[in-house]
């Protein structure tokens, strides 16, 4: 028999309510959590859930390719990896080569139009990706970390990028869709958005979804991105204040 996306009694398979978000952790800085020695300029470490995302970042610094440089403002290049043992039985599902080019490829649009890329002429930004544990919504578990680590690294963007997933299930919208929900057959939506002015910079839909329920589930969607601004924005204060210390 099929499982309830959400229970009669109004509870998930991990327990949350519909509208909650998955426990969240993070750690910024290259000084800590064993990537010291990468060389990067900034890094972060996000746990959304019992999804583990690493990113770090490398520049602005002098484009490894002659025919790389622009003139007028910075390079981005962006490398999307998924960890061998990031999901046992799962792995060979996740390493297909084109969905993380396809990751890597919506990470590198979102964030081309938020940093100040024209502050860095002739130069190269590079964001290294890993997902070290997979357990749904790597979309928008990477941005949110790749945020992070652009501001450890210093580099001057014109707002943060938030952004959290969504779904519907047997008549219920749902905010951060685990792994399981999504093997549920549920429509999800990654959305991210620059909180300031409201913009939404990314959109992912998943699979198909009714026009109806689509304009509840990027409402949800758009909550949850509101919670995790306030989330990322009380990280990068406390890390400002220890650097101060």
């Amino acid at each position: 028999m099929k499982s309830d996306v959400v229970s009669p009694e109004g509870f998930r398979c991990d327990g949350r309510r519909p509208n909650e978000l998955r426990r969240f952790n993070c750690d910024m800085g290259t000084a800590s959590g064993g990537y010291a020695g990468s060389g990067a300029d900034g890094a972060a470490y996000v746990e959304q859930g019992n999804t583990r995302c690493l990113v770090l970042v490398f520049g602005p610094k002098e484009p490894s390719m002659r025919s790389a440089v622009l003139h007028d403002r910075a390079t981005l290049s962006v490398e999307f990896n998924i960890a061998s043992f990031s999901s046992g039985e799962r792995k060979t599902k996740l390493r297909k080569d084109k969905r993380l080019l396809e990751m890597a490829s919506i990470i590198k649009s979102t964030f081309e139009s938020v940093i100040l890329m024209s502050s860095f002429p002739r130069s190269e930004i590079t964001i290294q990706i890993q997902i070290l544990q997979f357990d749904g919504g790597s979309l928008h578990t990477a941005v949110n970390a790749t945020t992070l680590a652009l501001m450890n690294a210093g580099i001057p963007m014109e707002d943060y990028v938030v952004a959290c997933s969504a779904g519907f299930g047997n008549g219920h919208p749902i905010l951060d869709v685990n792994y399981t929900e999504e093997g549920m057959d549920v429509p999800v939506i990654s959305l991210g958005i620059t909180p300031r002015s409201g913009k939404v910079i990314m959109l992912n839909l998943e699979s198909r979804l009714h026009l109806d329920e689509f304009e509840k589930v990027v409402t949800l969607a758009r909550d949850g991105c509101t919670q995790m601004h306030e989330i990322l924005d009380t990280a990068v204060r406390a890390s400002a204040e220890a650097l101060a210390r």
